[in-house]
Order: C-alpha cells, then structure tokens, then sequence
C-alpha cells in the first residue's frame, strides 16, 4: 500500500509540473524576448512577488477590494439563485406560463450587459446596488434553465401515480418534481457561481462610486502601466473565482451525492 504523500505527488505532479513549465516560460519571454525598456511589460515573477505580494501597501488594497467583491458576487448570487428557482417554479406550471416566460429570459441572457450600463447607473446608481444587478443578470439564466429542466424530468408514469393518489399541486412540486430537480439545480449553481465572479469584477469596472472593487484596480492599474500589481490582482482574481467555483462543485458533490444514495438504497 502506497503511502500518503506518494499518492499526493502522484496527484499533484501534472499539475506542479504544468505550473513550473509556466513559469520557466515567463521567465524566459521577460529576459530572451523582451529588451530591457519593455521588460515592463512582463516583469519577472520574483518581481510581482516582491513589489506586490510582500509589499503591504501595495497588498492591502487589493485585498480590500477582493473583498468588496466577494460581498458582490454573493448577495447576486443569492438573488439570482432565488429568482432562478422561483421562476423555474412558476414556469413548470403550465405551458403557456412556460411560452410567455422563457423568452424573456432567453432575451436577458443574451443583451450584452454593456448596452444595459447606462440604464442600470440611471436605475440603481453607480455604486454597489449596480454591481449587484450586473451580478444577478449575468448568472441567472443557468439557474431559470437547469431547474426548469430538473423539475420537467420526472417521467409520465412517477405523474401518473401521483395523479392516482390524488395529489395536489403543492404536493406534486415538493415530492416529486422539486426532489428530483436537485442534480440540475446544482448543476445551475456551479455554473451560476462562476459567472457571478465574472459578474462582480465586470460591475467593479463600471460602476466606480463608493468603495473600490477588484475589477476597478485592475483597470486603474492597466491605466498607470503598474504590471506588478496588475499581475497580482489577475491572480487574486483568479483565485477568487476558483474557489468560488470550488465550494459549490464540493456543495454539489456533497448533496448530489448523498442524494443519488438516498435514491438508491
């Protein structure tokens, strides 16, 4: 039996290796590609570190505006989650429900939020209200279609002996349709997650009154040409979006999974 660390490299050596090619590659694009007057153009990683990462005052903001945007990305996740189900909900009732309602969501998803911003500032101000919209806009359509989808799954015969039992709608809803409906929703929230990080730091960019958000710094920086920073705040960005995707990937695991056991037993 192989011990723990052994199978740990095993798992984590494409990855580490994929990270050190990376870098040995950066390293050598910043000093055998670019000269010296544009070597600020892509500092070396030692670099970033230095200048940004054990630099407070450079840290700091961005970690203060990290979590502006964290705030950002919840509160519209937690509305766009809301408004997804209950309209999914409310769709599954009945067709034409289904054909008056859907289009329009349809239609949401695809206007380019940029031609919505100008309404959404007049609307809702130019402050964290507005992030928080652009938010709910970008990442509620997974969660309208996947639930919709759940809750359309179950087949003819498990409605059929419902209808036998004389059940009621709610009852239909809640123990048959909405249980059966926990896979997609899931899958909408994993999803819904991530857009809602795309959400956030695109709200940031655009709506600047009040405090600073991730996406802010990152255009502020690009304007001042500070690459060290810019570098850091991409990757504290990043890192925020993967483990933002990460808790719910683990909530649906977890949930589904036990789900799927239960279902199964």
């Amino acid at each position: 039996m192989r011990k723990w660390y052994i199978k740990l490299l095993l798992s984590a050596g494409p990855m580490i290796g994929a990270l050190a090619t990376a870098i040995g590659v950066w390293y050598a694009v910043t000093y055998l590609v670019l000269g010296e007057d544009r070597r600020f153009m892509l500092p070396p990683p030692h670099e970033v570190i230095k200048t940004s990462l054990l630099d407070p005052a450079h840290l700091d903001p961005m970690l203060d505006a990290l979590a502006l945007s964290v705030r950002v990305a919840v509160v519209g996740l937690v509305i766009a989650v809301v408004l997804g189900i209950a309209q999914a909900v409310v769709m599954v009732q009945t067709t034409w429900l289904e054909r008056a309602l859907y289009p329009y969501a349809v239609i949401l998803q695809t206007v380019p939020i940029l031609a919505l911003v100008p309404l959404l500032g007049i609307w809702f101000g130019y402050g964290f209200s507005s992030r928080v919209v652009v938010c709910v806009i970008i990442s509620l359509f997974p969660m309208i279609s996947n639930t919709l989808f759940g809750l359309q799954s179950p087949t003819a015969a498990a409605h059929d002996l419902f209808t036998l039992n004389k059940a009621t709608r709610w009852q239909r809803l809640v123990k048959l349709q909405l249980p059966a409906a926990v896979p997609a929703i899931f899958g909408g929230l994993r999803i819904s997650a991530g857009l809602s990080v795309i959400g956030a730091i695109v709200g940031d960019t655009f709506f600047r009154q009040g405090l600073v958000g991730i996406g802010g710094l990152l255009d502020i920086y690009t304007a001042r040409l500070q690459t060290e920073d810019l570098f850091t705040a991409i990757g504290l960005a990043s890192l925020f979006g993967v483990a933002f995707f990460s808790v719910f990937a683990t909530l649906d695991r977890i949930i589904v999974g036990r789900w799927y056991g239960a279902i199964h037993r």
